[in-house]
């Protein structure tokens, strides 16, 4: 009789959000902090990555700034990989910078379909507050005021906050799109307050990252990852790290 090896099965996965206290949102940064401190050098590295991925990527003709809202999110990736292996008290490694690009399609269409969202949101407010095009062509260029910046930062990270836990389900736990759309509303539909918390002490970041001329986002990135990577365990109640897959 031939032994065939066991196939990899995907974990259970954690679909049913729990009610959780306000002040939870700010234990999340604490905890990020926590997890930032265990790698604050490769974690940087891999913002600096991202960042630079969306550089470059908007550098291209014509398409590169939507070319760069779509890849630069996979890019951005790493730091959940990387937060996760914080947590297992390993170390996060340069090739987590790529490793959602070797995801389920489903998986890779439900993190681009989630950022896509927020960006869309912050392409509004562009609009409305200062006539700006986020979507520009290689001639132009986005302009603006410190405070517009804050305005667009904030209405995207609201619009994120129904998705904010999405990339963790489809990435930690290999579930369907549909499902963990689903269980990340439902989890905003119970936690509204703590998630309004949370944008706000994350806005604090952006306003630093925008106060820094984008140089603060070599830490803000690492942060944003960490913590709501923290506020999906909490949520969600998942105990242990995910384990590499």
């Amino acid at each position: 009789m031939t032994d065939f090896p066991p196939q990899r099965r995907a974990p259970a996965a954690h679909l049913h959000p729990r009610i959780v206290p306000w002040r939870h949102a700010l234990a999340w940064y604490e905890d990020a902090m926590r997890l930032f401190k265990r790698s604050p050098a490769m974690l940087s590295v891999l913002a600096i990555v991202a960042i630079a991925s969306g550089i470059a990527l908007r550098a291209v003709p014509v398409a590169g700034s939507l070319l760069s809202e779509v890849v630069t999110p996979l890019f951005a990736c790493g730091l959940v990989y990387g937060s996760a292996a914080a947590d297992r008290g390993a170390a996060p490694r340069l090739g987590d910078a790529l490793r959602a690009f070797r995801e389920s399609t489903g998986a890779i269409t439900a993190i681009v379909a989630s950022a896509l969202l927020a960006f869309g949101a912050e392409a509004f407010a562009a609009w409305w507050i200062a006539d700006a095009d986020l979507l520009p062509t290689a001639v132009q260029s986005v302009d603006l005021t410190p405070a517009g910046a804050i305005g667009v930062y904030a209405l995207g990270m609201l619009a994120s906050l129904p998705v904010m836990f999405v990339p963790f389900h489809v990435l930690f736990e290999r579930v369907q799109p549909a499902a963990a759309f689903a269980a990340s509303w439902n989890a905003f539909a119970l936690n509204t307050v703590p998630l309004l918390v949370y944008a706000a002490a994350s806005l604090v970041l952006a306003g630093f990252s925008v106060a820094t001329m984008g140089v603060g986002l070599v830490l803000a990135l690492p942060l944003w990852a960490a913590s709501s990577y923290a506020g999906w365990k909490d949520v969600f109640g998942v105990r242990d790290a995910p384990c590499d897959g």
